[in-house]
C-alpha cells in the first residue's frame, strides 16, 4: 500500500539535516569552512526540495535519493559563489559573501571543491539511473555557465546603443536560472525511470516555474520592499538590466527614454531619488503589470504540465508554488 507523499516541510528537514552531516573534513579549515559558511547561510533549499517532490511522485520513499538531490542545492551554491566573486557582491543572504569573508583565492577553490562535491553527492544514485541523471546535470551545468557569461555580456552593453531586448533578456535568465529548475523537476523522473515524456513534461514545468521565479525577484526588489518595509530598489542602484528595465526603455520613447537612461547612469543623484525617478517612469508604463502578466503565464503553463501528468500526488508541489507565487521576499 503506497503512504501519502511527503508535505513540503517534512522533505526541507531532511535536506537540512543531511546538509548539517555532509563529510566536509576539518582541514584544510580554508578550503573547507568556507563551503560550511555558504551552505549554512539557509536559503529556501528549493530545487533540492522539488527534485525529491517530484521523486516522490513516483516513488514512496525518497530516503535513498536525499543525497543525490543535495548535489543539486551544492551545485547551485557553488554557482553563488563565484558569481559573486564576478559580481564584487559583498552580501549574500544578509551575510558577508565568502569572498569578502575570506578573499578571492579561498573563495575560488572553496567553489571549485563544492563542485566537486556536488558530483560526489550525484554519484550515490543508483547505478542503473545515474548515466541519464549525470548526462542531464551536465548539460543544464554548462547552461547555468553560459547564462551567467550572457548576464556579464549585458553589463558591457549601454543603454541607448544596442540595448538588451526583452528577448534576449529572457533567454539569459532561462540559462542562468530557469534551466536549473527544469532538472530539479525532471530528476524524479530520471530517479525513477519514468519515460522520456513524462521527464520532458516535467522539464519544461521546471523551467516555466524558475522563469516566473526570476521574474518575480526582479518585480520585488523594486515593488515588493513598499508593501512589506523593507527597502526597495537596488537593482535600479546598481542600474542592473532586469526586466523590469528593460521593456520599460523598450516601450519608451523619445524624451521619456532619454530621461529613463539619464537616471539610471546619473552617479551623483541621490539613491531616494533615483530610485523614484525609476520607479514613477515604471508606472507610467505600466511595466508591474506587463512583468506580473508574463509571470502569471509562466504559472499557468507550469500548473498546466502538472496537470498533463495525470498523477493525483501533484497536489502538494502545486501548493508549494501557490505559495512562492505570493511570497515576499
Amino acid at each position: 500500500m503506497s503512504r501519502e507523499p511527503l508535505t513540503a516541510g517534512e522533505i526541507t528537514d531532511l535536506i537540512d539535516r543531511q546538509i548539517r552531516q555532509l563529510d566536509l573534513p576539518a582541514e584544510p579549515a580554508g578550503l573547507y569552512d568556507p563551503i560550511r559558511y555558504i551552505l549554512g547561510l539557509g536559503g529556501k533549499r528549493l530545487r533540492p526540495l522539488l527534485a525529491l517532490m517530484s521523486y516522490n511522485l513516483f516513488a514512496d520513499d525518497v530516503g535513498p535519493m536525499v543525497l543525490p538531490a543535495l548535489s543539486i542545492e551544492v551545485f547551485h551554491n557553488f554557482t553563488l559563489v563565484h558569481d559573486d566573486i564576478m559580481d564584487k557582491a559583498p552580501i549574500r543572504r544578509g551575510k558577508a559573501t565568502v569572498h569578502k569573508k575570506w578573499h578571492d583565492n579561498i573563495a575560488l577553490l572553496s567553489g571549485d571543491a563544492m563542485l566537486v562535491k556536488a558530483y560526489a553527492l550525484l554519484a550515490q544514485t543508483t547505478a542503473g539511473k545515474l548515466p541519464q541523471l549525470l548526462t542531464a546535470f551536465n548539460k543544464t551545468a554548462l547552461q547555468v555557465c553560459e547564462g551567467q557569461q550572457l548576464d556579464m555580456d549585458f553589463e558591457k552593453r549601454g543603454f541607448a546603443h544596442n540595448p538588451v531586448t526583452e528577448a534576449e533578456y529572457l533567454q539569459m535568465i532561462r540559462l542562468k536560472t530557469a534551466v536549473l529548475f527544469g532538472f530539479s523537476l525532471q530528476f524524479g523522473s530520471l530517479a525513477s525511470g519514468r519515460d522520456t515524456q513524462v521527464s520532458a513534461l516535467l522539464y519544461d514545468a521546471g523551467v516555466h516555474l524558475g522563469l516566473a521565479f526570476q521574474l518575480q525577484d526582479d518585480l520585488l526588489d523594486v515593488f515588493g520592499g513598499e508593501k512589506f518595509g523593507k527597502q526597495t530598489g537596488g537593482d535600479i542602484l546598481n542600474a542592473k538590466k532586469t526586466y523590469l528595465l528593460v521593456k520599460v526603455l523598450e516601450l519608451a520613447g523619445g524624451d521619456d527614454r532619454q530621461g529613463i537612461i539619464a537616471a539610471i547612469t546619473h552617479n551623483k543623484m541621490a539613491d531616494s531619488a533615483k530610485v523614484a525617478t525609476i520607479k514613477d517612469y515604471y508606472t507610467r508604463y505600466a511595466v508591474e503589470e506587463v512583468a506580473q502578466s508574463e509571470i502569471d503565464s509562466h504559472l499557468d503553463n507550469f500548473f498546466a504540465a502538472l496537470d498533463t501528468l495525470g498523477s493525483n500526488r501533484t497536489g502538494r508541489i502545486k501548493a508549494l508554488v501557490q505559495s512562492l507565487a505570493t511570497r515576499a521576499v
